[in-house]
């Protein structure tokens, strides 16, 4: 009887050890897993703050002049991906104004184009004018349309960018004269631009729709 109970006894704990075992081997690999789990939300974690302290770069003043307006769209095959082409500037392209293009304005007599440097002393108001043309009766304006006379192409400067912004505006009467100077400060452009809604007869609503369109250059 005895010698049974013995038996017994030895017989459980070889079975507890077994069952020790399995559960040592399997403890490490758990370990493992959490470690695991651990590092992937961290580097998740790392790549989320990176994206979110990496800042698109502007390209758009945030001025509209004509905001209320209705609007419609403008390209040219000039700007890509918020910058202006080397070709349009006077520091190392041709100095040729830029391709644009858009869809006809029902009732539109002609369109006129303004191009404002917006970063000069206060943007709100004073811009230096690169472009300005009247008199406009069709819709798309090949690179190099304009005279040297009404275009000058972007320069800021070696190593300095700014922000270049062009204005078609549809007008219901066509103007006698354009406002503004190219090539020089403009303290009332804003004035100038929001005119045109008013025809030579005084009458409100001249402006029957625009486009705009937006991007840096960097001397």
């Amino acid at each position: 009887m005895k010698k049974i109970k013995m038996i017994a006894l030895v017989l459980c704990a070889s079975m507890l050890m077994g069952t020790a075992g399995c559960y040592a081997t399997d403890k490490p690999n758990m370990t493992s897993f959490s470690q695991t789990e651990a590092a992937t939300e961290a580097s998740s974690e790392d790549t989320q703050a990176v994206t979110e302290n990496t800042e698109p770069a502007v390209t758009d003043s945030g001025v509209d002049f004509l905001e209320g307006y209705e609007k419609f769209k403008l390209t040219s095959t000039d700007l890509e991906n918020g910058v202006w082409a080397d070709i349009i500037s006077n520091a190392r392209g041709n100095d040729v104004s830029p391709e644009l293009s858009w869809e006809p304005v029902e009732g539109a007599a002609e369109y006129i184009v303004y191009m404002v440097d917006m970063n000069t002393p206060d943007q709100i108001v004073c811009g230096v004018l690169h472009w300005k043309a009247c008199g406009i009766t069709v819709t798309e304006l090949p690179e190099g349309w304009a005279p040297l006379s009404d275009y000058a192409g972007p320069n800021p400067g070696s190593g300095v960018t700014h922000i270049y912004e062009i204005y078609v505006v549809a007008l219901k009467e066509p103007v006698e004269r354009l406002k503004g100077s190219v090539r020089g400060l403009n303290p009332k452009f804003k004035d100038f631009i929001q005119g045109l809604d008013t025809d030579r007869e005084g009458n409100t609503g001249n402006i029957l729709a625009y486009g705009k369109i937006s991007g840096t250059f960097t001397g």
